[in-house]
């Protein structure tokens, strides 16, 4: 058993760190942050640089690597920044089901544009009268002749109304039992007539990453934007959220140490009565406590995607690193508020907005509740 990263992993985590350092400044993330923005010129620079996408394969425009090597990088712009880590970190949100289930022609599309920072993705699979439960979707999708015909609503959906395309979750058989046996995912360009979104309005957080509604009327796309076969919609998206909640963990473990890492320093220059703060027990026993914790989420979610590079889906190991994680980032927050005190409340000391950014990492990609039924269930079969 080896806890070593590669050189290689290491020069890219130095990379990666280096890059957030000189690129996320507290003025350009409170920038953002007011206006509810995305911070284009800084994803842009991440694709020039390979760190978008570096897990699609050499042929299709990324570096070939795998989960591991996107955890790093992940964790390190998180760590540096919340709401702009997390906005670069998901400008590529389900592109892997094109990776792992499209064809040829498109990824050579879709892929190398995502990964140059020419095109954002979306994964529209949350409907408003469903959330969390995807076994069964209002939106359906009917095939007239060399089209597809898709109506119905999206909501909740990360780069709504930023993304180039969108990855649609559809009912394609209505008779079909169980139901999540006729699903499919069709993918809809932005400019397709009858495509409309949504801002959803103000958010507690991740303000940088725009969330919104999508709705289909009539959307007409050619039959060969179906990616892989009618019928295994929902098994590719399952298999998407094996691995897309490494990512979010990693988004939350990179948010639990950047809030820890303010904590600290502020602990160690605020001096109160002729002393340092931290050189009070109950002081470091918080600390002693969140560190506990982030090596804790750490662990796991570096396991999960080892776990995953092997070829190996294992739900109750990614459902548990997300929700670790998650939580680990939430306490983590909360924590480095409560030891910076009155400071630590003022969106100039960061980690107000830390803990705001935390919070949807127990939210979205399923809640902590069904990453605790997902365990569960898992543990179930095992036994």
């Amino acid at each position: 058993m080896d806890f070593e990263f590669t050189t290689e992993q290491k020069e890219m985590q130095e990379a990666a760190r280096k890059f957030a350092k000189g690129e996320f400044t507290r003025e350009l993330a409170l920038k953002h942050e007011e206006e509810h923005s995305f911070p284009e010129e800084i994803w842009k620079k991440a694709a020039e640089l390979g760190f978008i996408g570096l897990h699609f394969p050499e042929d299709f425009g990324g570096l070939g690597l795998g989960v591991i090597e996107n955890v790093i990088v992940v964790e390190e712009f998180c760590r540096r920044d919340s709401g702009i880590g997390t906005a670069i970190a998901l400008s590529d949100f389900a592109s892997e089901i094109i990776m792992r289930h499209g064809s040829d022609a498109q990824k050579s599309k879709y892929l190398p544009a995502v990964a140059s920072g020419k095109m954002i993705s979306a994964g529209a699979f949350t409907e408003p009268n469903h959330g969390s439960d995807i076994t069964r979707m209002d939106t359906t999708a009917v095939k007239e002749g060399d089209s597809w015909v898709i109506n119905g609503t999206k909501t909740f959906i990360t780069n709504g109304q930023i993304a180039d395309f969108y990855l649609t979750l559809c009912q394609v058989d209505q008779d079909v039992a169980p139901s999540y046996k006729g699903m499919a995912i069709i993918l809809v360009p932005k400019d397709t007539e009858g495509l409309g979104t949504e801002d959803v309005g103000s958010k507690m957080g991740i303000r940088m990453t725009s969330t919104a509604e999508v709705s289909y009327d009539d959307v007409r796309v050619p039959v060969e934007n179906l990616i892989g076969a009618e019928g295994k919609g929902f098994y590719q998206v399952l298999e998407f959220f094996d691995e897309s909640r490494v990512e979010i963990a990693a988004t939350a473990l990179g948010i639990a140490a950047g809030a820890f890492d303010r904590a600290l320093a502020y602990t160690m220059e605020r001096e109160q009565f002729g002393r340092s703060i931290a050189k009070f027990q109950v002081n470091q026993h918080k600390l002693a406590d969140m560190a506990t914790a982030i090596e804790y989420a750490r662990l796991l979610t570096y396991k999960a995607g080892w776990n995953f590079d092997q070829g190996r889906i294992d739900p109750k190991l990614t459902s548990m690193a997300k929700y670790v994680a998650a939580k680990t980032a939430v306490y983590v927050s909360d924590e480095a508020i409560q030891l910076m005190g009155g400071y630590g409340y003022m969106t100039e000391y960061e980690v107000e907005r830390f803990y705001r950014d935390a919070k949807i990492s127990e939210i979205y990609e399923g809640t902590k509740e069904i990453q605790k039924n997902t365990i569960a269930s898992q543990i179930f079969k095992e036994f």
